[in-house]
């Protein structure tokens, strides 16, 4: 049998193809996502789930003319390989290579990029509006996950949808998953949905018989709807979406292309909204990825024939150091509960769960309510942790504004992946959170330079009277010795290692390593530097600012987060404020959305590396000679 995916060029070679081959070319897209993602890593288990549904859209849909929305990217590599980007695919989350998520820079296919959940009903909305407004006539379809029906903002968007009564389709992508298994009474409901498969059929059947009834006038007409009305209650008790406005379809079969494309060919039809509600399976055709779904979310390289992951031996990581500190804080203090956003297993909080199950509270897709929701716990006399990736955090701004530093409350954010994260690229760099946080009053903000200090500021925040924001990187620690009880710390001090008369690096986080190799080789030239880990950001340590301006030739701040608003920001907003006339520089990220590649590729480019401090250092102080 020939290969169908080498004949595939476009979403128009996708048209032309009968149901059998249609079959064979999911089953050939599946072999070309397993064999490359157990390459490069990246989102298997959500595309592997989503075969079908991709190419019943591009059946049916004419696109790029049609416009298609995914909700989140990492679901679209069937849609990549789809649209003119097959030899391209093998270099995906690479390094100059194809994004792991939807670029509209990418591809005319790619009319909305998403690297968060939830926004793909109301940007589709905006698209069919647009369309109606400019008189024109193509059709524009969302594709969503069930998972992402948790988050507020969709629930925004059906309202709208359905007051405006749109002509658009709606795709519910239903696994029963987002990262980890859905949570919440909607997971309940379609569940419900699930179970009462007839449901469809027996409205259809209703239907089909009315319509060969002939019209005897209104009262026939009232009874007709009478029937429908009943035939659904009889067998869902108040179908959600109908009741909001849109026609409801469903549920379909996901992995069946002979019910999924008429249906989805019906539903364009429809001159308002339609909900198609669609059954697929996370992993679908990979029994790895089948059986552990939350693992094969977005996991790096593996094995394809036995699905083990290939991972180099090493110290834990930052994440799993934080989990395991809340661990052992909970063991003593009853009053300690975590909260996460649909993201148990990413932030290790999964680990907090095993040990107590009753404590930790997984909500969703919602971060705006899960700040608010702790929020809450914290004004009853709890002490929640809410343990975010930085880029998630951004969706509850407001909140962490209003409802947790307004009122004060002893809130801890545990915020993940701060600073550059790698192959996720754009959407996911943690690098805007100290410009969001530092002007919100009641807050402190701290960051460790390794793991032993991470479980330190931890234990002493959560001493803390208010809210606390703690930063740390993704990927693993150094590799310290965490026995014994975390080490005291005099909160709102960093740590002077080492004084220096020329010039003085005062770096934040693991940055402090970085300082300290560059310190080496500075020495080695001649220079005399000294190195500070500055610890906090919110408070400042100024008395040890204040010491190093009186004893040092200059001062260079370095932090993995954009110079603008960042840690180095708060130094020379200090240094203005007090008259200092020390030379400062500050060293971090550009101004600019940095996408995918290796964390270490990026330091490097941005001059964040020890080689490249150097090299600055010495244009900047210029010869030995002038300092001595």
């Amino acid at each position: 049998m020939s290969r169908l995916l080498e004949t595939i060029a476009s979403s128009e070679d996708v048209r032309g193809l009968t149901l059998a081959q249609l079959e064979q070319l999911a089953g050939e897209l599946r072999e070309a996502i397993i064999t490359t993602t157990a390459r490069t890593g990246g989102h298997i288990g959500a595309s592997l789930g989503a075969v079908e549904i991709i190419l019943a859209l591009h059946t049916v849909y004419r696109t790029p003319r049609d416009k298609v929305v995914f909700d989140i990217g990492h679901q679209a590599y069937a849609h990549k390989l789809l649209t003119g980007r097959r030899e391209q695919f093998g270099s995906i989350r690479q390094l100059d290579g194809l994004s792991g998520f939807l670029k509209r820079r990418e591809s005319p296919y790619d009319v909305w990029e998403a690297g968060h959940a939830s926004t793909s009903l109301s940007a589709a909305l905006g698209m069919a509006v647009a369309r109606d407004m400019r008189q024109e006539t193509h059709q524009v379809a969302a594709l969503i996950g069930d998972g992402a029906l948790t988050a507020g903002m969709a629930w925004e968007a059906l309202n709208h949808i359905g007051h405006l009564k749109t002509r658009m389709v709606v795709v519910v992508n239903d696994n029963s998953m987002s990262i980890a298994a859905n949570v919440g009474a909607f997971s309940r409901y379609l569940t419900g949905l699930r179970s009462a498969p007839g449901y469809t059929r027996l409205k259809q059947d209703i239907e089909a018989l009315l319509e060969a009834v002939p019209v005897l006038g209104a009262p026939l007409i009232r009874t007709a709807e009478k029937v429908k009305d009943l035939a659904r209650h009889a067998v869902v008790p108040g179908n959600v979406f109908e009741e909001l406005g849109f026609k409801y379809f469903g549920p379909v079969r996901g992995h069946d292309l002979g019910d999924l494309i008429p249906v989805l060919a019906h539903a364009r039809e429809f001159e308002g909204p339609v909900v198609v509600h669609v059954i697929t399976q996370k992993g679908k055709g990979y029994r790895p990825a089948e059986e552990r779904p939350m693992q094969f979310h977005g996991p790096g390289p593996f094995e394809v024939d036995s699905g083990r992951f290939i991972k180099k031996a090493g110290p834990p990581s930052y994440s799993q150091v934080f989990s395991e500190t809340l661990v052992e804080l909970a063991e003593k203090r009853e009053d300690i509960v975590a909260v996460t956003a649909a993201m148990p297993d990413g932030t290790k909080l999964e680990l907090f769960g095993d040990r107590f199950p009753g404590r930790l509270y997984d909500v969703g897709i919602a971060e705006q309510h899960a700040v608010t929701f702790a929020a809450g716990l914290a004004a009853a006399g709890m002490r929640p942790v809410f343990a975010v990736y930085s880029t998630f955090l951004q969706r509850g701004y407001d909140q962490l504004v209003h409802d947790v530093c307004h009122q004060q409350l002893p809130v801890l954010f545990g915020i993940d992946r701060a600073g550059l994260v790698g192959s996720d690229g754009a959407t996911h760099q943690g690098v805007f959170d100290l410009a969001f946080l530092r002007p919100i009053p009641n807050l402190e903000i701290a960051m460790g330079k390794d793991e032993r200090e991470l479980r330190n500021l931890v234990t002493a925040a959560l001493e803390r009277p208010g809210a606390v924001a703690i930063r740390y990187p993704r990927g693993q620690g150094r590799g310290l010795d965490l026995s014994g009880p975390p080490d005291p710390i005099e909160w709102g001090r960093g740590e002077w290692i080492h004084q220096g008369r020329d010039l003085t690096l005062v770096a934040l986080g693991p940055m402090t390593y970085t300082a300290l190799a560059a310190r080496t080789e500075l020495e080695q030239l001649g220079y005399r530097v000294g190195v500070v880990n500055a610890r906090f950001v919110k408070p400042l340590d100024t008395a040890l600012l204040a010491e190093v301006a009186a004893s040092s030739g200059a001062l260079m701040t370095l932090e993995e987060h954009v110079v603008a608003g960042g840690f180095g920001a708060a130094v020379l907003e200090w240094a203005s404020q007090e008259g200092v006339s020390l030379p400062i520089r500050t060293e971090g990220l550009p101004d600019e959305f940095i996408d995918h590649g290796p964390v270490p590729h990026f330091l490097e480019h941005y001059g964040l590396t020890a080689d490249a401090i150097v090299r600055k250092a010495k244009s900047w102080l210029g010869p030995v000679k002038r300092r001595a």
